[in-house]
């Protein structure tokens, strides 16, 4: 089979309106993680030992097996006790709840890196819990940590053909059904790896550009 540019051509158009699907699925996962995953950022630092134990368990069993996997107890398993999930809820919460295990560890090590005396600051005047996180600690220990969370975007932006498993009509399962109809897969397979090119690498280049900005501030400071 060679390559045909005309059917290429032709098809491109079907591929590539599923990429609002794609965007709001991603953006929809992301927004899961990020705040799952402040909130697992802070049972993590709860006084009750127990709980962070727990905390620290679900992480690692989250990151140790497949999203896939995760993916497929959502829509399938759960119904069998009675939550059922429609297949874009269920690919948003697996998505975000899978990378969430991942942010909170970014989250980590930004906290981690604020300094002591501004947790002594805060409680010096007298700042409720509430207020010393999201008035002194968070402010600081975000921005620092921008670009591995933006990195963690393009990543579970990648992820997003997994949901074709459960018949989410991603860019993959656009090429699947066109392929099928048609009995050419070569410029359908070819056209999603270009859109996820063409989607991923200028947001990997801005994500490398606010990092620098964000070292350069660091050094003048």
């Amino acid at each position: 089979m060679t390559w045909n540019w005309g059917f290429a051509i032709e098809i491109f158009p079907i591929i590539a309106s599923a990429i609002w699907l794609v965007l709001a699925v991603t953006l929809g996962a992301y927004f899961v993680a990020a705040i799952f995953g402040l909130i697992l950022t802070f049972l993590r630092r709860t006084k009750y030992k127990m709980l962070t134990y727990v905390t620290n368990g679900f992480i690692e069993f989250v990151r140790s097996t497949p999203p896939l996997i995760q993916l497929f107890f959502f829509y399938f398993a759960l119904p069998t006790i009675g939550i059922s999930l429609d297949k874009y809820t269920a690919g948003i919460l697996t998505l975000g709840i899978h990378y969430s295990t991942y942010l909170a560890e970014v989250y980590r090590s930004g906290i981690d890196a604020v300094p002591m005396g501004q947790w002594e600051a805060a409680k010096a005047m007298n700042f409720s819990k509430a207020q010393t996180w999201f008035r002194v600690i968070l402010p600081q220990a975000i921005p620092p940590v921008l670009p591995m969370m933006g990195n963690y975007l393009i990543v579970l932006f990648k992820e997003t053909p997994l949901l074709m498993a459960i018949g989410v009509h991603e860019f993959l399962q656009e090429a699947k059904l066109v392929g099928a109809e048609y009995f050419r897969y070569l410029e359908a397979y070819t056209i999603v790896g270009l859109l996820f090119l063409l989607l991923s690498y200028p947001s990997a280049m801005l994500i490398h550009y606010l990092e620098k900005r964000l070292n350069m501030k660091k050094v003048r400071g």
